[in-house]
């Protein structure tokens, strides 16, 4: 069972009155001054903070843009058009980009809500435990939404408590990259410590002890500090309650959501409560009309690219699991080759309103990982490190990765390996750019030089700019 259902009351307090600007201004005194007094108050604030996790500018929709679609995995319908989504994919991107424009917006008001717990729970009248779980679980979510904004855009203003002026809003900077880091790093480490192992009923779906842990040892590999990360990834592995399922397609029926494979996923719930997904909508082909889906539009987005169809080695199960290379058209019974991800598939409530969860991390990650970082640390593979991976291909239905691989050939190995495990699900581009892979990679899926080294980061969304100059400027390279 689903712990959101999530409370609306409590995200309006966190953005009413906001400013464009970080969404980080001063909350109206008369909707928080009898707020924060207890256990029920605290837990409202906190739900506030997952319930940003489902807006737009993240896991809702601009999400899987910056890290699907911008890679070779996936493309935008309207890939000759100058909507948001298709200059993303065709790095043809503006200051003025929708998307990126609603991710800074949007996880900033997250970020409003997690610091917004921190900074009022040591005032409420609750029992301490329940004080150090709400604290464990707030600083994950901000920790995760921080490590969004800083692999998107590089140097970002980083706030750690509410805003209390406007001025003082307009007045946040851009700090290095590596502080932002630092912080993240001290989120988790305080987040594992206080997070429970599990939760049961209604609490499924919330930050654990693995979450924490897991996030950790992906942001240490993301910043190259490997050793941390092997030592980190191995404690999720040996807290024993993480296991691949036996069936790659059991991970993505809404019915197993939060599963034994699923360390931590958005949770989204369909009803007509502004707190669906859209997935399943937005990632048919455009011109399917209802021959994928029966209720709504088909979007056209986040469609596998010919690059990702033919990633899939022969005999992978998870391609079937995965994608679909077309569909047959009921008025003509013609096949139509138009791929489309059956990763996020459900009967929405209505059109954009669906019980799809985005897995922002699963057990596979963490073997996959942890293989990487193995051999990072070691200069090349150990008997470990194929362990970790022949499992993830084991269960693929696979054979095992030949012995005797060479450091560099193992990486190539892995980063094909997580390309078509963890296909649709917001890892390739991030993954391309941790590896300084992104050039090469995308420049030969397009077959001509589009992507340049400063594409590694997003342009900085030219209303920041705007009201603070001096202190936000736009990223290299991007001068419009």
């Amino acid at each position: 069972m689903k712990f959101k259902t999530y409370i609306l009351i409590a995200i309006c307090i966190f953005t009413a009155g906001c400013s464009d600007f970080l969404e980080l201004a001063p909350k109206d005194a008369t909707n928080v001054k009898n707020f924060y007094r207890n256990a029920a108050d605290m837990q409202a604030a906190v739900n506030a903070a997952y319930g940003m996790l489902t807006s737009s500018g993240e896991y809702g929709y601009a999400y899987y843009n910056v890290s699907e679609t911008r890679s070779d995995n996936t493309y935008n319908f309207e890939v000759g058009g100058n909507l948001p989504d298709a200059e993303l994919d065709q790095f043809k991107m503006a200051s003025t980009n929708e998307i990126t424009r609603l991710m800074w917006i949007d996880t900033y008001r997250g970020i409003l809500a997690c610091n917004a717990v921190l900074d009022h729970i040591d005032g409420a009248t609750m029992d301490q435990a329940l004080r150090d779980r709400f604290i464990g679980e707030a600083k994950f979510l901000r920790a995760l939404k921080y490590f969004n904004m800083v692999r998107t855009f590089g140097d970002i203003p980083l706030v750690l408590s509410e805003t209390k002026s406007v001025s003082e809003g307009y007045g946040q900077a851009r700090v290095a990259t590596a502080e932002v880091y630092n912080q993240i790093v001290i989120d988790l480490t305080e987040a594992e410590q206080k997070l429970p192992l599990a939760y049961t009923g209604s609490d499924i779906g919330r930050a654990t002890k693995g979450a924490a842990k897991a996030l950790l040892g992906k942001v240490y590999l993301t910043s190259g500090n490997f050793a941390k990360a092997k030592d980190k990834l191995k404690e999720v592995i040996d807290q024993g309650n993480y296991r691949l399922l036996d069936d790659y397609a059991a991970l993505w029926p809404v019915a197993n959501a939060n599963h034994q494979e699923s360390i931590f996923e958005v949770q989204f719930k369909k009803g007509g409560t502004g707190t669906g997904s859209s997935f399943y909508n937005n990632f048919a082909p455009r011109n399917s009309g209802t021959n994928v889906i029966k209720v709504g539009f088909a979007g056209g987005r986040n469609n596998p690219t010919a690059d990702m169809v033919a990633a899939y080695e022969r005999g992978d199960a998870r391609k079937a699991a995965s994608l679909a290379t077309g569909y047959t058209d009921a008025a003509t019974g013609k096949f139509v080759p138009d791929p489309y991800t059956l990763k996020y598939q459900d009967t929405p409530f209505a059109e954009g309103d669906a019980d799809n969860n985005w897995t922002v991390l699963r057990y596979a990650d963490v073997l996959l990982m942890y293989a990487e970082a193995i051999n990072e640390v070691n200069n090349g593979p150990t008997a470990e490190a194929y362990d970790a991976i022949n499992a993830v291909r084991k269960r693929a239905k696979l054979a095992a990765l030949p012995a005797g691989m060479s450091k560099a050939a193992f990486a190539l190995a892995m980063e094909h390996e997580r390309q078509v495990e963890l296909a649709f699900e917001g890892h390739r581009w991030f993954d391309l750019v941790r590896t300084g892979r992104e050039v090469v990679v995308m420049n030969q899926h397009f077959k001509s030089p589009v992507v340049a080294e400063f594409n590694a980061v997003f342009p900085i969304p030219q209303t920041q700019i705007d009201v603070n100059p001096q202190g936000i400027k736009q990223n290299p390279g991007y001068t419009f």
